[in-house]
């Protein structure tokens, strides 16, 4: 048995019933149930549609995600969660190279590294190595004046942790901007690269080994194992190459406003949606939510 959610962006609540029932009656779906009027609805449907991806992609252009999923074992035990255009709206290496002058540079290193273009590793000792200089104190003025939380993250993370769910932020950014970021939001724990640092500046290099791809990987297989469940039990979000590895790993590996490239590898895919969704994809309805 499978379920079918179609949801839509919060602030700009699209679903209509006429939308949700005629995909249902094409689909031989049952009842419609609707998570949150206007944003959020799911029916089950016995097998896999042959033509989801057709309809998806109808779908997308009337700004509405279509997700269609396993119904057993949606509800998940632990969220892992990429950061820097994820849980939060930007990606923090830009905001520091802004301030050190070369954000336009680094910029497009960054979009071509999450894009898969480059090799990720690689690409963040280039960008490190450009921040050389920079004193340790704009890391905290950063943090304050320029990163905002991505919507619907602090739900997301209150709702699951009240239904007992596990959060750990795992990062290919770095542990001076995780830290910050998992006590405004709650995560359990948090993993990233560490920025070198002498004399109260950087030093334009990141301790070895760098947290990427594998590491991610590693850090789901780890969190499961020691919480006694399995990945299938996680549902991981992320948006960069760097991500595919937990995205495909995790029991729901959703692409969250992702790379194209990235998208396209991954079966749980949200562009319209906030964070929110992650809560609809497991079946909670909005008076479920913790605010």
């Amino acid at each position: 048995m499978f379920v079918a959610t179609l949801l839509t962006n919060p602030n700009r609540p699209v679903l209509d019933r006429v939308t949700v029932e005629s995909l249902r009656n094409a689909w031989g779906g049952g009842d419609a149930v609707w998570l949150d009027p206007g944003v959020a609805a799911e029916f089950a449907v016995e097998t896999m549609p042959a033509n989801r991806w057709d309809v998806w992609q109808g779908l997308q252009g009337m700004g509405v995600d279509l997700v269609v999923q396993p119904a057993a074992g949606r509800r998940k035990k632990l969220l892992i969660a990429d950061m820097d255009s994820t849980m939060i709206q930007q990606e923090c290496i830009d905001e520091l190279a802004d301030e050190a002058g070369v954000g336009a540079y680094v910029a497009e290193i960054t979009a071509r590294a999450m894009n898969g273009e480059l090799d990720f590793e690689d690409a963040l000792r280039e960008r490190v190595g450009l921040l050389k200089g920079l004193p340790v104190t704009v890391i905290a003025e950063v943090v304050r004046d320029r990163i905002t939380l991505m919507p619907g993250g602090p739900v997301l993370l209150a709702t699951m942790k009240a239904n007992g769910a596990y959060a750990a932020l795992v990062s290919g950014g770095f542990t001076a901007f995780t830290s910050a970021i998992a006590g405004m939001l709650g995560f359990d724990e948090n993993r990233a690269n560490i920025l070198l640092v002498e004399n109260n500046k950087l030093t334009g290099q990141v301790a070895e080994p760098i947290l990427g791809r594998a590491a991610k990987v590693t850090a789901l297989e780890e969190i499961a194992a020691r919480l006694r469940i399995t990945p299938a039990d996680a549902m991981a979000v992320g948006d960069g190459a760097n991500d595919l590895g937990m995205l495909g790993l995790a029991g729901a590996g959703v692409a969250l406003h992702a790379k194209p490239a990235v998208a396209a590898q991954c079966d749980l895919r949200v562009n319209h949606g906030d964070l929110t969704a992650l809560l609809y994809l497991q079946g909670y309805a909005r008076e479920e939510f913790v605010q």
